[in-house]
């Protein structure tokens, strides 16, 4: 167990050093940090000094060494649009991504896999037949006209739900705020966690079908179909804990999904998160935060990799088995 989880983390750690590369690499060569700091009022002996203080002129490998380390104590620099530190920015954004990442996962898995499990125990039934077009609708349409149709339909039609914002939160401790704790956090909460997780929730639910479909062909199923044992038993302890390597990896990478790719749905839903501040920093061209959305991402993926990596150990025993 500690040799495999060793081997996993020093794989990570390589591509968080190839990822940090690439993130200094934006910061450092995609345009003049000076010019977007400083107005156009500002003498070039300012200009310099200013250089000079921020370490631009020494050498690349101490540049690089420098931002790897001021990284890893999560000290990006200074966004060039709001003059704050970006750690400051994120640890007040990370808590809605968060938050709306948790919700459509969980609204992912809690449709998906009964709906796959019914879909591949049932296959010739019209309620299969139903839910295998639902899913083609969530895999087709694109993640911006989803939202835009349930804003129409719930939000301008039936005025059920909010159209944007996070609603009323709760402060939780320092720095952690919380939607779900107020009625008006959770009815901002239930579109753009549908609108983000529906694709999600089609993608689960069509492998657990497959998986199922195939699982239940073995001859291991028959062999316990044959010595009498009750259908719930078969389906739900040995055909459904068979499928379940290939349902977490998916459900892992999707999850990294999620979190890195809600800046559609935080835009359309004017979401305060992380991905809504990427996108202002892409058009006002804020280096810092760009490169902190890179590495926090990626960290992101890393860590739930390596909890599936781990969860692999536990729930598959071939790698149990001791090596030769």
């Amino acid at each position: 167990m500690i040799g495999f989880a060793a081997r996993r983390l020093l794989q990570a750690m390589i591509v968080m050093l190839v990822v940090a590369l690439l993130a200094f690499t934006m910061f450092r060569f995609v345009g003049d940090p000076i010019n977007q700091m400083v107005g156009i009022e500002t003498s070039l002996e300012e200009r310099e000094a200013l250089r000079e203080r921020l370490g631009l002129n020494d050498p690349i490998p101490v540049q690089f060494l420098r931002f790897i380390t001021q990284a890893a104590q999560f000290d990006f620099g200074t966004s060039y649009q709001f003059r704050q530190p970006v750690s400051e920015l994120f640890a007040k954004r990370i808590p809605a991504t968060l938050e709306l990442s948790f919700a459509s996962a969980l609204f992912a898995l809690v449709v998906g896999i009964p709906m796959g499990i019914y879909a591949g125990l049932n296959r010739e039934s019209a309620i299969s037949k139903l839910f295998l077009s639902v899913s083609l609708i969530g895999i087709s349409l694109p993640t911006f006209f989803i939202g835009i149709l349930l804003i129409f339909l719930f939000s301008v039609t039936l005025q059920w739900l909010p159209s944007f914002g996070r609603g009323e939160v709760v402060q939780v401790g320092s720095w952690w705020t919380t939607g779900f704790l107020t009625l008006s956090g959770l009815k901002a909460l239930i579109l753009p966690s549908i609108t983000l997780g529906l694709y999600q929730m089609t993608l689960i639910m069509r492998l657990i079908r497959a998986e199922m479909l195939e699982v239940i062909r073995t001859d291991y199923i028959k062999f316990a179909r044959a010595r009498g044992l009750p259908d719930r038993l078969v389906n739900f302890r040995h055909a459904l804990k068979n499928t379940l390597v290939p349902v977490i990896t998916i459900t892992g990478l999707q999850l990294g999904a999620i979190i890195a790719f809600a800046t559609i749905t935080e835009t359309v839903f004017q979401w305060p998160g992380m991905g809504l501040m990427f996108l202002q920093a892409v058009q006002n061209v804020d280096i810092p935060i760009m490169s902190a959305y890179l590495l926090l991402t990626a960290f992101l993926f890393v860590a739930i990799n390596f909890i599936v990596d781990i969860l692999y150990f536990f729930i598959d025993p071939r790698l149990r088995v001791g090596r030769p």
